[in-house]
């Protein structure tokens, strides 16, 4: 993300939408499962997770309101897939804060040894 776009409110909303969906560890497991890249019905999602397919399908959803998955149709199923870019701005958004913490802490050890 350039410096420009960084400081605007939208980038914000959208920035912890993203945060906020990946902050559970369910919504993660089913990132994991999608980042082969190949895409998934529900049934497969499902396996290994103890939760029932509509509790599955609300977690699903809050991940595709957020950006980072993508639901068509395929028969009378739903498939879904990974959506990489919000992720990619996300990681963009934490390397510049990064930077800007590695830029504050340089200037406050050089202020500390003068």
């Amino acid at each position: 993300m350039s410096s420009r776009h960084r400081n605007r409110p939208r980038d914000a909303k959208v920035h912890a939408s993203i945060f906020a969906a990946l902050g559970d560890e369910t919504r993660l497991a089913m990132l994991a499962k999608l980042a082969n890249g190949e895409p998934q019905s529900i049934s497969r999602l499902t396996e290994g997770i103890d939760l029932t397919r509509q509790a599955v399908t609300k977690h699903l959803r809050v991940l595709e309101d957020a950006g980072m998955v993508r639901s068509t149709r395929v028969g009378r199923e739903s498939h879904f897939s990974l959506r990489p870019k919000p992720l990619d701005d996300v990681r963009d958004y934490l390397d510049t804060v990064s930077r800007q913490w590695d830029d504050a802490l340089a200037r406050l050890k050089a202020f500390a040894e003068d």
